[in-house]
């Protein structure tokens, strides 16, 4: 069934596109933090922003595989829909109402804690232009969403599986003992 809201959010991006800030992301494993705020965006919309109101994206090319991880860690009851230039990749977690309690900047705390929306997405070789919108507000206590919050993403590498590390090291093994045994005359 066709979605209208992704299709008004993938035109927003769009638009937003042209004006927006692109940070370089490493795979390094580490956070990079984003806010939203419709009271100080450019746009006056709920994407991801720099601490200058601009649009924000995260921009990197891959060789092998990675995980990306997206967190909320303002109020809990915000969700993200995480976009691939147009393309929607998904939405993050759901996630219970839990104002006011708010985690600020610690997002390795609210990555451990299932009230806060995360999400968590494999990706392969190729060329990423990261970025979101706030698709569900957390709310306050009159029930108006707050349509504001921080979040962070972070990039880490996939190393070869702990399989293909065994079978190589099986491998040289099995190729060194065959060795050793051509060499002895068994």
């Amino acid at each position: 069934m066709f979605n209208r809201k992704f299709l008004r959010q993938a035109v927003l991006l769009s638009a937003l596109s042209a004006n927006a800030g692109a940070a370089a992301l490493d795979a390094d494993g580490q956070w990079h933090p984003f806010d939203v705020d419709d009271t100080v965006s450019a746009s006056a919309g709920l994407e991801w922003i720099d601490l200058d109101g601009n649009a924000l994206s995260f921009d990197f090319t891959l060789t092998g595989s990675a995980i990306l991880t997206i967190v909320d860690s303002g109020f809990a009851g915000d969700r993200f829909d995480v976009f691939n230039g147009n393309l929607l990749l998904g939405q993050t977690s759901a996630a219970s109402n839990n104002y006011p309690d708010s985690l600020g900047l610690d997002f390795d705390a609210a990555f451990a804690d299932n009230r806060y929306s995360r999400g968590v997405f494999l990706l392969g070789p190729g060329s990423y232009r990261i970025s979101g919108l706030l698709s569900q507000s957390a709310l306050d206590d009159s029930a108006g969403a707050i349509n504001a919050t921080v979040g962070a993403i972070s990039l880490t590498a996939v190393p070869l599986p702990a399989a293909a590390w065994l079978y190589l090291a099986g491998t040289g093994l099995m190729g060194l003992t065959a060795r050793r045994q051509s060499k002895s005359g068994v």
